[in-house]
């Protein structure tokens, strides 16, 4: 069973087993707009729960990108050095930005489902 959780930063993280994928929501790419590089974090870097992990950058602004879950890098994806307006295009599917082994489940608890993603959006834009 896949589940999907958003952070109050405009993070999804998409959760198989102990594994989450990990990038910025749709709205979030739509405020940046074009954007134009993506820095990773080291595989095998330790992250915490709120830390910045990654940082996108556009034309109008550079984004953090802080982990939703605290635990292990383990991959990045690697499409978006060459292509990162994928961030634009589809950024809850084939623009994700790491991939991180949960230490910690309980983090998902502090995150928001998909309709209080989208009332937490509507009440604060």
């Amino acid at each position: 069973m896949v589940l999907v959780r958003f952070s109050k930063d405009h993070e999804y993280i998409r959760v198989e087993g102990d594994i989450g994928t990990v990038g910025i929501t749709k709205h979030a790419a739509e405020q940046l707009g074009d954007v134009v590089h993506v820095e990773f974090p080291d595989i095998g870097r330790q992250v915490k729960q709120g830390e910045i992990a990654a940082i996108v950058e556009s034309v109008k602004a550079a984004g953090d990108v802080f982990a939703p879950v605290s635990g292990e890098v383990i991959e990045v994806n690697g499409d978006l050095p060459a292509s990162p307006a994928l961030v634009n295009e589809d950024a809850e599917g084939k623009a994700w930005i790491f991939k991180i082994r949960m230490t910690n489940k309980a983090d998902l608890d502090t995150l928001m489902d998909a309709a209080a993603y989208r009332a937490f959006i509507a009440a604060n834009t």
